[in-house]
């Protein structure tokens, strides 16, 4: 959590982080700062059902328990990328630049439709088209990438970043080379 801040890819608020736990799952509190995130940040709820600590999880635990459901996933991060979300308001996928080590994500699909975000409503779309690939880009919200370790999910999260951040500024490069 703390490394996602330092890098911009969550905001003082914005962003979690799961593990599953067989049918059980580890999520961050609701409005936890994924910056310092201590003990009582951490909810511990089922994989299918409610309990007394449900209401504390964050507001996405819905896409979480989708993903796990539909997914060998045992770690998921969600971030909210600034280069990739503004990708994401264009494109319908994230294509890696053509520098080798962006391929381990491969094509990233952006779901969702323009205008407002609903991102619950989009939780069994996020999961189903996590089975095919380790991370997606939510138009407009953020990215889901999952793993088996949380490290792996925070690596295809800071790759799919790089490789956004490297198409942004290859993109205004062409846009300045034009008026040559």
């Amino acid at each position: 959590g703390h490394d996602l801040f330092v890098r911009g890819l969550v905001s003082s608020h914005s962003g979690n982080l799961s593990i599953r736990l067989g049918d059980r799952l580890i999520i961050t509190r609701r409005g936890s700062r994924l910056s310092c995130i201590n003990e009582n940040d951490l909810i511990e709820t089922g994989v299918d059902k409610n309990d007394r600590s449900t209401p504390l999880a964050s507001k996405e635990l819905v896409v979480h328990r989708a993903i796990y459901q539909a997914t060998t996933a045992l770690a998921i991060v969600h971030a909210h990328p600034p280069h990739a979300i503004a990708l994401s308001l264009t494109k319908t996928e994230i294509v890696p630049s053509g520098v080798e080590d962006f391929s381990v994500v491969g094509q990233v699909p952006v779901l969702g439709s323009y205008g407002e975000v609903d991102v619950e409503g989009l939780a069994e779309v996020i999961a189903q088209a996590l089975t095919k690939c380790h991370i997606v880009v939510v138009r407009g919200h953020g990215s889901f990438a999952i793993g088996q370790l949380l490290d792996e999910a925070y690596n295809y999260t800071t790759v799919l970043e790089e490789s956004s951040q490297v198409n942004c500024l290859l993109r205004s490069l062409q846009n300045d080379s034009s008026g040559d």
